[in-house]
This record gives C-alpha cells, sequence and structure tokens, in this order.
C-alpha cells in the first residue's frame, strides 16, 4: 500500500465493508444508514486534520508534506476554532443519534465531547509557557527530525533541508503568541528560563555553528543518516554542504533571536508560580481540572484525596520497612534507600547500558506473562532506549513514544540516564510496567490497532485515562506474583506515593497559593524521593497547571469501577475481559469509560 494514502484507502475500505453488505444492511437498513453515515463523516473530519497537519503526519509515519512543519501562525488557530464549530454543528444537525449503532453513538458522544471541549477552553489558549523545561520548540525540533524524520532516500534528506530552512517561520509565529501572553502577565517563572536558553544554546553548540571537530546535535544526525543511504558520494557531499547552510542561515539566526527574546523576557518573570495569578485564573484551574481528570472534582476534592493516599501508602511501607528488618522512623528508612549504593547503577557509560539492558529484560518477562491478564494484546513492537544528550538535562525520568502506525517506528520506552541517582534501582520495575507493557506501550498500542472504531477515538488522549491505566498496570503485576524483592515493592509504592502527592502539591500551587519552595518541601518530606526530584515535580507542576492531577484520578477509577464489577458479578468476573473493557474501546473520558463498564456488566448478567 502506497504510505502516503494508507489511512484515506482504509477508511475507504471500512465504508466500503458497510455499504456492500446487503445482509448486515438488511437485518437495520436505518441504524446501519445512520451510523455509516455519521462513520463517513467522522473519517473525512480525521482524514482532513491528518492533511492539515505535516508534523501528524510525520507521526503517523506518513511522508507526505515532509518538509513543511504545522502552521502555528494566530491565523491558524482562529481558523481552526472557526473549524471545530463548524464540525460540531455539521454533526448535531446531520445524524440522527437515536439512530446509530452502540459503537457509533460512543463514537458520537466522543466526538461531541471533545469539540465542546476544545470550544470552551480555546479562551484559555494563551494560559500556558509554550516555551519552559518539559518542552517547546527549542527542544521539540531536534527531538522531532532526530526521532521522527524518516531519511530513506534523497527526496527524504531533501524535506529535511527543508524543514531546517522553515524553522525560522515557526519561531517567528511563536514569539508572536509570546508577545499576546507578555501583553497580559502571562510570563514564566524565573525558573524556566535558564532551562530554555540552556537548550537553545545546546542545539546550535558545535559544527557547523562553531569550529569544534565535533558536529552539533541536528547535523550528527542528518550525517548519520545520509551516510547510511546508498547514493553517490558527490551527492551525500551536496546534501551535506546544503544542511550545514540552512543549520548556518536559517537554525542559527532563528535560535539566537529566541535566546535574545527570552534574556530580554526573563526581566519581567512572573514573581509567583501559581496560575490562580493569571487572568481570570481560578477558572482557568477550574477548567483545566475538569480537562485532565474528566470528572467533576473539585480542586478541594482531589487536594483531600491526596492527603489520603499518602497516609495509606505511607502505612504500607512501614510494613515493607519492618519486613527487611530496619529499625527506626519512616524518614530514616527513606534516607537509607537512598544512601545505599547498592540500589544504584554506576554514574559510568557502563552503569547506565546495565540500566537498559536490566529495563529491557524487564519489559521481555512481562511480555512473556500477558495472558494471564489480558485477551487483547499489542501487535507494536517496544524497545528502551536512553534519552539524547541534547535534552536529557531537563527531560523527565522516563518517557514513552508511541509506535509509528504503519509500523516503520517502534513503541519506545525512553529512560533518562544523566542522573543515576534519579532512577534507582528499586523503581524500575514500576517505570518499566508504567512506560512500557502492560502500561502505555500497550494500552496506546492497542489503541492504534483497533479495526472498528473511527480513527479520531484511535488518537485522542485524555490524561486520566493514558495515565490512570500506566499508574493502574504498575499495581496489576503485583497481583500475579511480580516484586519478589520487598525493595522493589517498596519502589511501587514510592512512585503511587509520588502520584498521591502530586494530588496534593498540583491543587496546593495553582488553588492554595502554596509556592514553589512550599511544594518541594512537602515532596521532600514525604517521599524518598532526592531533592532533584521534587524540584523538576514542581516545576513541571508549575508550567503544566493540573496535568499530574490525572494519574492516580485514573488509577482509583479503573480500581474502583474492577471492584464494582467483581462485586456485582461474583464467579462471572474475568480480570482479562474487564481490561478488554477497558482497552478496547480506544482512549476515553472516565465517566464514558465508566458508562462502558457498565454496559459490560448488566450484558453478564442478562
Amino acid at each position: 500500500m502506497n504510505e502516503r494514502h494508507g489511512i484515506a484507502v482504509l477508511f475507504l475500505v471500512a465504508v466500503g465493508m458497510i455499504f456492500l453488505n446487503p445482509n448486515k444492511a438488511s437485518l437495520e437498513p436505518q441504524v446501519e444508514d445512520e451510523s455509516a453515515k455519521a462513520n463517513a463523516f467522522f473519517e473525512k473530519i480525521f482524514q482532513d486534520r491528518v492533511d492539515r497537519s505535516p508534523e501528524f503526519k510525520m507521526w503517523l509515519g506518513i511522508k507526505e508534506a515532509q518538509g513543511h512543519w504545522d502552521d502555528n501562525s494566530e491565523r491558524a488557530s482562529k481558523l481552526g476554532l472557526a473549524r471545530t464549530k463548524r464540525e460540531l454543528r455539521w454533526l448535531i444537525n446531520n445524524i440522527d443519534y437515536t439512530n446509530l449503532d452502540e459503537q457509533t453513538r460512543l463514537s458520537y458522544d466522543l466526538f461531541v465531547y471533545e469539540h465542546e471541549r476544545s470550544i470552551a477552553n480555546h479562551k484559555y489558549r494563551y494560559h500556558n509557557y509554550p516555551f519552559n523545561q518539559m518542552h517547546g520548540l527549542q527542544s521539540g525540533i531536534p527531538a522531532d527530525l532526530i526521532s521522527m524524520h524518516k531519511v530513506e532516500n534523497i527526496r527524504d534528506a531533501e524535506n529535511y533541508i527543508s524543514r531546517l530552512q522553515r524553522v525560522p517561520t515557526l519561531f517567528k509565529h511563536a514569539i508572536i503568541g509570546l508577545e499576546k501572553r507578555r501583553a497580559v502577565g502571562i510570563i514564566p517563572p524565573e525558573f524556566v528560563f535558564p532551562h530554555v536558553l540552556r537548550d537553545s544554546r545546546n542545539v546550535i553548540s558545535n559544527e557547523p555553528f562553531e569550529s569544534t571537530g565535533i558536529d552539533g546535535t541536528i547535523l550528527e544526525d542528518f550525517r548519520k543518516k545520509v551516510n547510511a543511504l546508498d547514493i553517490k558520494q558527490r551527492q551525500r557531499d551536496r546534501l551535506l554542504v546544503q544542511a550545514e547552510n540552512a543549520l548556518v542561515k536559517q537554525v542559527q539566526p532563528a535560535y539566537e533571536k529566541l535566546i535574545a527574546y527570552f534574556e530580554d523576557l526573563q526581566n519581567e518573570a512572573s514573581p509567583t508560580d501559581g496560575v490562580w495569578d493569571l487572568p481570570d485564573g481560578v477558572n482557568f484551574f477550574n477548567a483545566r481540572l475538569a480537562a485532565i481528570t474528566t470528572t467533576d472534582m473539585t480542586a478541594d476534592d482531589i487536594h483531600e484525596v491526596g492527603l489520603k493516599e499518602v497516609d495509606r501508602i505511607h502505612d504500607e511501607m512501614r510494613a515493607i520497612m519492618k519486613q527487611v528488618g530496619f529499625s527506626g522512623t519512616l524518614q530514616e528508612f527513606f534516607v537509607h534507600v537512598n544512601e545505599d549504593e547498592q540500589h544504584f547503577y554506576g554514574d559510568s557509560d557502563q552503569g547506565r547500558a546495565d540500566y537498559v539492558a536490566e529495563a529491557t529484560r524487564i519489559v521481555d518477562e512481562m511480555r512473556e506473562t500477558l495472558d494471564e491478564l489480558f485477551i487483547t494484546k499489542p501487535k507494536a513492537v517496544i524497545v528502551v532506549k536512553p534519552v539524547e544528550a541534547f535534552r536529557e538535562e531537563s527531560a523527565g525520568k522516563a518517557f514513552y513514544q508511541s509506535a509509528a502506525l504503519d509500523g516503520s517506528r517502534p513503541g519506545t520506552y525512553y529512560v533518562n540516564t544523566y542522573d543515576m541517582k534519579a532512577i534507582p534501582k528499586y523503581q524500575m520495575e514500576a517505570l518499566a510496567y508504567h512506560e512500557g507493557i502492560p502500561g502505555h506501550h500497550m494500552q496506546i498500542a492497542i489503541s492504534q490497532e483497533l479495526e472498528d472504531i473511527p480513527m479520531f477515538r484511535k488518537f485522542g488522549w485524555y490524561t486520566a485515562y493514558g495515565e490512570g491505566w500506566a499508574l493502574y498496570s504498575e499495581y496489576i503485576p503485583k497481583e500475579i506474583g511480580f516484586y519478589t524483592d520487598p525493595y522493589s515493592d517498596f519502589g511501587r509504592l514510592a512512585m503511587e506515593l509520588w502520584r498521591a502527592c502530586r494530588l496534593v502539591v498540583d491543587t496546593g500551587i495553582h488553588a492554595k497559593k502554596w509556592t514553589r519552595e512550599e511544594g518541594i518541601a512537602y515532596y521532600v518530606n514525604n517521599t524518598p524521593n532526592v531533592e532533584a526530584d521534587a524540584v523538576k515535580m514542581v516545576e513541571r507542576h508549575i508550567v503544566m497547571a493540573g496535568q499530574a492531577t490525572g494519574y492516580k484520578i485514573g488509577m482509583l477509577k479503573i480500581l474502583e469501577l474492577r471492584e464494582k464489577a467483581r462485586m456485582e458479578l461474583g464467579d462471572a468476573f474475568d480480570i482479562r475481559e474487564y481490561h478488554d473493557v477497558v482497552l478496547t474501546n480506544g482512549r476515553l473520558p472516565l465517566n464514558i469509560l465508566e458508562k462502558q463498564v457498565d454496559n459490560w456488566i448488566t450484558s453478564k448478567l442478562n
């Protein structure tokens, strides 16, 4: 199949199957026709989204428009809002909900939910910090080029160069957006600036920007990809010269303008840390919590849940402390595990390689036991890689990048080996289960591989569902005999405790006016993590308000629904079937997930 038309062909095949199956159509013609009409609309909207986004195509593994970036202008934002309103209006006015089959009703509900949320929150589009220590064009451009821009022929290499040449336009529109935020007082706190400036300077260091004899981050990637091509040396030389010219003439000036802008903006850094101090900040945070948790929980509700969970997990940790024969307080035990060198790999190339190898083994071992817990399993493979050097200092300790739709790129569990003290051995199991199997890789890959749902449902994202599943995935291996080392089980609890503290600190900063220092102190006093972890986490809270509340709220809901099903079904409860209900409808808001579980329980009882 021609890659550039892959999604469109899949869509036409799916719709064709609906219309060309007369036996199925004759059973419920009205339902089938209306459902087919709705699904054709959903697929058209998704394909339009793909067509508009070169970066989404790159993420999907599609090479069309490979020499371009997305349009990040203010005009594109306004057009996007008008388009969203138009799409929602068409669906409501042209589709009869009562004549849809069950699965298409779910698609309809999700489409409406996403569009209404997008329209309602458009007024808050400037309530963020688009350049920060977590993400932004300064690190996103090289990351995307390195990890997702495939170079399999000369044309691919020329498109890589074209993207380099278009970096100034991206930065120009981004700075316009920063100026709009600046005009209303939305400016990052002081701590953000050194991270952005460092990452920006790192990208334009070494060759061809400086005569060091060492290739810079982007040139090194381009050279490696071009050297792997089966082409003539003169062609290779030409491409390398063109890339170096683009880096010096377009990329370097764009980054230098950004650096100069941030050096100036730093003088106006926000003196406060919470979004409560932004224009309409209280309502913005409430909207963020609703979007992230997909519940109607208030900041006070979430804060209280966090406090209770912290107390419960502390008690379970004290039981493990007794199990390993440690006498002292829980806080003293925290110090003990962090000072004992047996819990860490060496701060060396060998230590880093050993960590990645062991993480790979843990993922592989879990893969062999999936039949005990799951009916549906992912086809996509997963690999473990260290975070690249150019972004490791500011990146989180671990994250997942999904596989390409066409299988050309595996799912990747990235582990940050910059600070080996930040990734202790006792947390390795839980971290691998969270990012890999049965966590993010399994949930996301299964969603992408589903064949009976519209494409937009395969690629949507709800933090409470996705991160809730990943946190739940840290726990379920314990139920089938993993975490045999009590220290590893302590590590599982330590990671769950970390997410419980997030509920307290995130709401503390943004709703209760805690300072950055108060948030750091809460983590240091209540978790075994080192202070550097606490600093990174609190700074993440500050630039991504509410995001960290989704993990624990989502996990608790998945456990609550599982227990509800177990109680109502008794001997008829099958955990593998429950997991299928959770995973095989794509990503869902928690309130809609609860309806799906209730429907499953009813179907089992009838």
